[in-house]
């Protein structure tokens, strides 16, 4: 690639950045995020508990290998066309697909959306704004619970919302953001414990392996905004270490532990965890400053991502 379309790669991921930042998530029915959900929801419907768990890991292995691959196929086959129109045509077109797979901003106001419900008074409302941020049942919980889930909702998804795809795009161009968050779709939706363990035990796996590097990462970028914002960044790395094998996922524990030590509170899931113990239990303003954190990460993990970018471009010169 000439050094034009270097920049041609950086430009796609500052203008996909533009777009979150600036404007709302497409609609439902033209989000691809929302047609892998659709996949997988239509391949669970069809994977009968009955027929075994035999059947149902096996129809989940295909779907984590093969949902990605195929959106991943059509996200290049989309660059490719959009290369042959021309440089314009590619930087708007490639900043809107990129665009899908992240999410800075969204993840910012679902967090804002619980905060502000706690703020005044209203559980049921936080409650019912965490269905967009968790995965668990948040029916029961208290409103310190309910703080908890945002502040490590927030903590995970600087990788999976935000550096997770920055770096899959840095390094493998538009399909590898795509199948990135393909695969972090389908962990989303079936990789947990209960009715669809066995469907969804690959996507789990894929996706911790997709993950071991973005993750730790993320926990050093956060670690470093701590440093910016004025938080207490050694502290935030004493309890990455005593605390991030505490989850069941092998990456999650790195940025939990990390804001828990940056902003000084216990993030505990009822039953599963309890990291930063010891520390005291978060209240709506510490869910403000998650976001400060979340920010500052994207802030510094964009000359990472767009530096890599450019050295991939070169790469393939």
């Amino acid at each position: 690639m000439e050094v034009g379309e270097r920049s041609l790669e950086v430009g796609v991921l500052l203008g996909a950045l533009v777009l979150d930042l600036a404007f709302r998530e497409l609609p439902k029915a033209l989000h691809p995020v929302v047609w892998m959900g659709t996949l997988a929801s239509w391949i669970e419907k069809r994977t009968l508990p009955g027929k075994g768990p035999v059947r149902a890991f096996l129809t989940g292995l295909g779907l984590a290998v093969l949902a990605p691959v195929g959106f991943a196929g059509l996200a290049w086959l989309a660059a490719a066309g959009l290369r042959d129109l021309g440089p314009l045509p590619y930087l708007v077109g490639g900043a809107l697909l990129l665009k899908t797979t992240f999410a800075v901003k969204g993840l910012a106001i679902a967090a804002g959306s619980t905060r502000q419900a706690l703020e005044s008074g209203r559980i049921e409302q936080a409650r019912f704004s965490l269905r967009s941020l968790v995965s668990r049942d948040a029916g029961t919980l208290t409103s310190t619970q309910a703080g908890m889930a945002a502040i490590e909702s927030v903590a995970e998804n600087t990788t999976d919302s935000c550096i997770g795809p920055w770096l899959a795009f840095a390094l493998l161009g538009l399909p590898g953001a795509v199948a990135y968050r393909a695969l972090n779709t389908l962990d989303s939706m079936l990789g947990y414990h209960g009715r669809y363990e066995y469907l969804g035990k690959a996507s789990a796996r894929l996706d911790d392996l997709a993950n071991l590097i973005p993750a730790r990462l993320s926990a050093i970028l956060m670690l470093g905004a701590g440093i910016l914002l004025g938080l207490p960044s050694g502290r935030g790395w004493s309890m990455v270490q005593r605390d991030r094998r505490l989850t069941e996922s092998p990456n999650a524990g790195w940025t939990i532990s990390a804001m828990s030590g940056l902003l000084g509170v216990a993030l505990a899931k009822p039953g599963h965890y309890r990291i930063g113990d010891g520390l005291a239990d978060p209240d709506s303003a510490d869910i403000r400053a998650s976001l400060r954190v979340l920010y500052a990460s994207a802030g510094l993990g964009l000359p990472v991502v767009t530096g890599l970018s450019a050295l991939r471009a070169l790469w393939w010169q």
